[in-house]
C-alpha cells in the first residue's frame, strides 16, 4: 500500500506573510532609502533588522497575555519611537517629525514578494483556500496584497483574531472561521517556531526555505517527517509546493 500523501485532506493553506510570502528585510531597506534620499549612507538594513527584532519581542509578549495593541501599525509605531530613542538612531529622531514618522511606519504596507510568490499563489489558489495567518493587521495585509499582487481568498490577522502567534486563538480561530478541523489546514511558514505551534494545535505544516529567515544551517538541514524531520513538507518555493499538491 502506497504511503499516504503528507497533505492528504488539506483544504486550506494558511500563510505566514512576513518572510515567507514577502521579503520584508529587502523591501523595508529599499523603501527607507527612497523615503530618505538625504541620508544616502544610512544603514537601513540594520535599521530594518532592529525594528523587526522589536516586533518579535513585543508580539511574543502580547501572545502570552501581557496586554498591548493587536494592531501591528500601532505596534510598529511604538517600536519605531523606542528605536529612535536609542543612541545609534537618535540623529533620526531629530529629523523626523510626526508626519514623517507616520510615513515611515507605513513602509510595512509596501513589501514585495519573493520571485515565486505571486505565480505560486495563483496556482495554489486553484487547489485550496489560500489565506494569510499573520500577526499583521487587516489593513496592512490588504494594502500589501494590492501592492504585491497576492490573491488571498481571505485575510486572517492579529486584529481580527485578537492576538498574535503562537497564541492558539490564531491557528484555531482561522480553522474555525473556515469551518474546517485543524487537520484539514496546513500552516505555510519560513519559521520553525510558527510551524511547531501550528502542529501542536493539529495543523499540517509546510516549511519554506527563504534566504533571510532562519539560519543557513537550519534551512539546509530541515527535513520532513518521512526523512526524520519535524514538519510534513519542506519546499524551496511555492512552485515546488504546487507540484507536491498536484501529486495528491
Amino acid at each position: 500500500m502506497a504511503d499516504e500523501h503528507p497533505l492528504q485532506g488539506v483544504e486550506a493553506l494558511l500563510f505566514d506573510v512576513f518572510g515567507t510570502v514577502v521579503d520584508w528585510r529587502g523591501s523595508v531597506t529599499k523603501e527607507m532609502g527612497l523615503l530618505n534620499p538625504d541620508l544616502p549612507n544610512e544603514d537601513w538594513d540594520q535599521f530594518a533588522g532592529e525594528w523587526r527584532e522589536g516586533y518579535y519581542t513585543r508580539t511574543a509578549q502580547i501572545a502570552q497575555g501581557t496586554g498591548g495593541p493587536t494592531n501591528v501599525d500601532v505596534l510598529h509605531r511604538e517600536i519605531l519611537d523606542s528605536l529612535l530613542e536609542e543612541t545609534r538612531w537618535k540623529h533620526l529622531a531629530e529629523k523626523w517629525n510626526e508626519e514623517k514618522r507616520q510615513e515611515v511606519t507605513l513602509v510595512w504596507h509596501r513589501l514585495g514578494g519573493w520571485p515565486d510568490t505571486t505565480k505560486g499563489l495563483y496556482e495554489l489558489k486553484k487547489q485550496a483556500i489560500i489565506a494569510t495567518l499573520s500577526n499583521g493587521n487587516a489593513r496592512l495585509l490588504v494594502d500589501m496584497a494590492k501592492f504585491a499582487d497576492l490573491p488571498w481568498d481571505i485575510v486572517f490577522s492579529g486584529d481580527i483574531l485578537g492576538s498574535y502567534k503562537p497564541n492558539p486563538k490564531m491557528y484555531l480561530g482561522a480553522a474555525e472561521r473556515l469551518s474546517l478541523p485543524p487537520e484539514k489546514c496546513a500552516m505555510v511558514a519560513a519559521h520553525l517556531r510558527d510551524l511547531r505551534a501550528a502542529a501542536s494545535f493539529g495543523l499540517k505544516t509546510i516549511f519554506v526555505r527563504r534566504p533571510t529567515e532562519e539560519t543557513a544551517e537550519t534551512r539546509s538541514q530541515a527535513k520532513d517527517k518521512k526523512g526524520g524531520g519535524e514538519v510534513d513538507v519542506v519546499v524551496d518555493s511555492f512552485n515546488e509546493l504546487v507540484e507536491i499538491l498536484n501529486r495528491r
